[in-house]
């Protein structure tokens, strides 16, 4: 009776040599084995399709919400159209809200008032993608703490005393 090899280790040893470079000599040893009992016509030797075989390993670890979270920052343009795009984008998403920065306050109002439609688009183009809440934020103001030419103490208001 031939022993099965265990699908977790193949796996395993797979990724370890793809990831650096190593083979261990057990897996030398299990690999060469393999070779010599395979058969072309055999099971698992058909030639496989791209497009499934990554769709099967983003499945595999877990990453449809980091890929859908790609697919949202790439794309944008195309949820919330040009102009929009041309004065906004999104900055974070973590724990379902995302965090959209603006390029000046009017156009943050803007988005504020359009977060509702943005939000149905957004489920409509990436189903797989968990986004409860909308934060719309502004240009960040420049911070006088920290510089070339800061002091401590009170600041700007420590004019006159």
């Amino acid at each position: 009776m031939t022993e099965q090899p265990d699908i977790a280790v193949e796996y395993f040893n797979k990724v370890k040599r793809a990831l650096t470079g190593q083979v261990s000599r057990d897996s030398k040893r299990r690999e060469r084995n393999q070779r010599q009992n395979s058969k072309p016509f055999d099971a698992g030797r058909t030639p496989k399709n791209l497009a499934s075989t990554i769709d099967d390993l983003i499945r595999g670890f877990g990453w449809q919400g980091k890929v859908a979270e790609g697919d949202l920052f790439a794309n944008w343009k195309l949820i919330v159209g040009d102009r929009v795009a041309e004065f906004s984008y999104p900055e974070d998403l973590s724990k379902g809200i995302l965090t959209i920065r603006c390029k000046s306050t009017a156009w943050a109002t803007q988005l504020r008032l359009m977060s509702g439609e943005i939000m149905v688009k957004i489920k409509e183009r990436t189903p797989d993608l968990e986004v409860t809440e909308i934060k719309v934020l502004g240009p960040q103001a420049p911070s006088f703490k920290r510089g070339l030419r800061s002091v401590p103490g009170r600041g700007p208001r420590d004019t006159f005393g």
